[in-house]
């Protein structure tokens, strides 16, 4: 596995796949790891996943760096990912017991009826480079506290991330076996997946990632939690504060060099306000500077492969063909990288990509709508359904609004963003399930009833 960084197109590194003897030893080691990890109080748990917070706040330049050579995240916010899987750790380490404790029933006199919450065994994660910290610690913090055993298996681009997770809990004290990596090719997870050892599956990707582990799990009868892609609307309403929806719209579209499945994507704005609006947008978006992410001025960075910036600057082209306006960028930059610039399309046709595809890159696709019905109906005139976010100065009308979304999440005068205080994930071809708070912890436990007579 060569690593390229995406800033240079230069090799930085190379990894070995692991073999077929390997995949079996790590799949042993998590079998039997998992009869004694089980057993552990739920406090001693917590105490090793403190430990591991501990360690990332102590490594984040370091941890920070390999993100960013590897795919290309700007440093301050590769430091602000690893900070947030720290507190992700010390979310869990602090409430994993509530979490986890029975829920009484009603029953007959004498009789005591609880549900308790047991772990189901080895999870295997497929995950994304886009977070490549922060997707990994979203399971990894709850799966492990509850009592499973965790295997990653990693996007290829980013190796040297996985191996550092897995020291990670390594060097806080978690017994071999209880978190492991396999560098793997894609062509292999369903051979992991399919093995019985495995019980189940969570995987954050692409739709036709997610598709093909839930056809292989199902037909396995295994778990899985799915959080795929997102096409988010930003709905700006007559009444909103413009310049601070602009600002955090034109922040929300190019976070991570804009490859966010939560970005907003689509912005829906109200007629009387559109025009002031798109300008405020434009000179956002304009004013960010565009560079190496290893400096602390770049807001924006490359792309974190080739290949994706291609495709990016593919669907901007083809819905430019299909009648959008170009109001700026738009061209890959002529530098060594994989550079695409905040992007404006307006006057967007449906069908094109812009319309109906996710642009996974600083790419805003911005609508004008006549009144507040046809911002709902524009923003759910989608397949996906992750997140959402509403820009009013009334709260009640902001509220009202966001009932009406079809999302697994919707901020009100706030950004998508997932926290691990609350539950996190989408419908339709957003995916399903949830991960973080105490939905997270307990999608991968055996709800099981216990009745004592």
């Amino acid at each position: 596995m060569d690593v390229i960084n995406p800033a240079t197109n230069e090799q930085i590194d190379r990894y070995e796949p692991d073999t077929s003897d390997d995949v079996e030893a790590t799949l042993s080691r998590a079998q039997t790891t998992f009869q004694t990890w089980r057993n552990r109080s739920v406090r001693e748990r917590e105490q090793l996943l403190a430990a591991a917070g501990d360690i990332l706040e102590n490594r984040i330049e370091e941890y920070a760096q390999l993100m960013t050579t590897e795919m290309g995240k700007p440093i301050t916010q590769a430091r602000a990912e690893i900070e947030k899987c720290a507190r992700v750790c010390e979310y869990y380490a602090t409430h994993a017991s509530a979490h986890l404790q029975p829920d009484g029933h009603p029953s007959p006199p004498g009789s005591s009826v609880q549900t308790v919450y047991e772990p189901l065994g080895p999870v295997l994660a497929v995950m994304p480079w886009n977070f490549p910290f922060w997707q990994v610690f979203r399971f990894a913090a709850p799966y492990l506290t509850a009592g499973n055993v965790g295997i990653l298996k990693h996007a290829e681009n980013v190796p040297g991330c996985a191996e550092a997770i897995a020291e990670v809990f390594d060097d806080a004290g978690y017994p071999d076996g209880a978190f492991e990596t396999l560098l793997i090719e894609v062509d292999q997870v369903s051979d992991v997946i399919t093995d019985d050892r495995i019980r189940a599956v969570t995987l954050t990707g692409s739709g036709p990632a997610g598709r093909a582990v839930a056809s292989t799990a199902g037909e396995n009868l295994k778990k899985t939690v799915l959080e795929l892609g997102g096409s988010d609307p930003f709905i700006v309403l007559d009444d909103a504060d413009i310049t601070a929806a602009a600002e955090a719209g034109a922040w929300a579209r190019t976070l991570n060099n804009g490859q966010s499945c939560i970005a907003a994507k689509r912005f829906i704005v109200h007629s009387d306000i559109y025009d002031v609006f798109l300008d405020r947008l434009r000179d956002e978006m304009i004013s960010y500077t565009i560079g190496d992410p290893l400096d602390e001025t770049t807001d924006v960075g490359p792309q974190a492969r080739n290949d994706l910036c291609a495709n990016l600057h593919s669907q901007v082209e083809r819905s430019v063909e299909a009648g959008a306006t170009l109001e700026i960028g738009g061209e890959p930059l002529d530098r060594e990288g994989s550079y695409y610039p905040p992007t404006i399309l307006t006057d967007i046709p449906v069908p094109s990509p812009a319309a109906n595809e996710e642009l996974f890159g600083p790419v805003a696709a911005v609508f004008e709508v006549k009144d507040e019905n046809e911002a709902i109906t524009t923003a759910n005139d989608t397949e996906f359904g992750l997140g959402a976010s509403v820009w009013t100065a009334d709260r009640d009308r902001g509220q009202a609004v966001g009932q009406r979304i079809d999302a697994g999440c919707v901020y009100i005068n706030q950004l998508v963003k997932s926290d691990p205080r609350v539950p996190f994930g989408g419908i339709g071809k957003s995916g399903y399930g949830r991960e973080l708070a105490e939905a997270g912890i307990t999608e991968f436990t055996n709800r099981k009833t216990l009745w004592v007579e």
